[in-house]
């Protein structure tokens, strides 16, 4: 009776137009391992991926199980392609980071709607961040040079910048989605020029170029319920 409790509560918390988004991304990673012999690792690790933003962007709990899965099948494919600072990232940092989050989001849930409670940063702190994700970002694609990263610059600044988006997304800061914009769509870029040189991991290109279109939308939502909560 819960089960069915559950999945009655979280399926109305989908619009319609996040449910046809759904099925058409579905249906988009179909195509490609019919059509275009897509990897299916790229496949299954671009569904969990956009699924988890998704649910993360709904501050549901659960999003970090799929999370994991995605997380895993990332890095499978980084190590592939030697997009090193991706494939260090999820395996050293993402996978730690969403468990803890599982612990940190269970202490921070509204009682009617099981969602997180949302918060945000002061001026003062979005300063003293940005100074941090400048100067990291710099470091780390001088050390992706000297480990000859296919593309050091781009795989830098994602990088260190994602460090910093998935710290925000465990703090629960309404920041971390401008984080995501920047990140998501460099790193469409990044996989667009490895697709043009023959890399078959065009999910990989689909969960990019949607994780950027979420990333504008859950800031455009999480901004408006953060104002009228303010």
């Amino acid at each position: 009776m819960k089960i069915i409790e559950f999945v009655k509560r979280e399926a109305s918390s989908w619009n319609i137009h996040e449910t046809f988004g759904l099925f058409l991304i579905i249906g988009l990673l179909i195509y490609n391992i019919i059509y275009l012999q897509d990897n299916i690792v790229a496949v299954i690790s671009s569904f969990c991926g956009i699924l988890y933003t998704i649910l993360a962007g709904k501050g549901k709990i659960y999003c970090y199980f799929i999370g994991l899965a995605g997380s895993g099948c990332y890095i499978i494919l980084s190590f592939m392609n030697a997009v090193w600072g991706n494939a260090l990232l999820y395996l050293l940092y993402y996978i730690p980071m969403q468990v803890l989050g599982i612990f940190k989001w269970k202490n921070h849930l509204k009682t009617d709607t099981v969602e997180i409670v949302k918060s945000k940063l002061s001026n003062k702190e979005r300063l003293k961040y940005f100074i941090v994700g400048f100067t990291g970002s710099l470091l780390t694609i001088i050390i992706l040079k000297y480990m000859n990263d296919a593309n050091p610059v781009i795989d830098g600044i994602t990088t260190f910048l994602s460090i910093l988006g998935m710290y925000f997304t465990v703090k629960r800061l309404f920041e971390q989605w401008i984080v995501w914009t920047i990140v998501n769509g460099l790193s469409f870029i990044m996989w667009l020029i490895l697709v043009m040189h023959g890399t078959r991991a065009y999910s990989t290109l689909v969960m990019w170029g949607v994780y950027f279109v979420l990333a504008v939308y859950f800031y455009i939502l999480w901004q408006k319920e953060i104002t009228k909560k303010n």
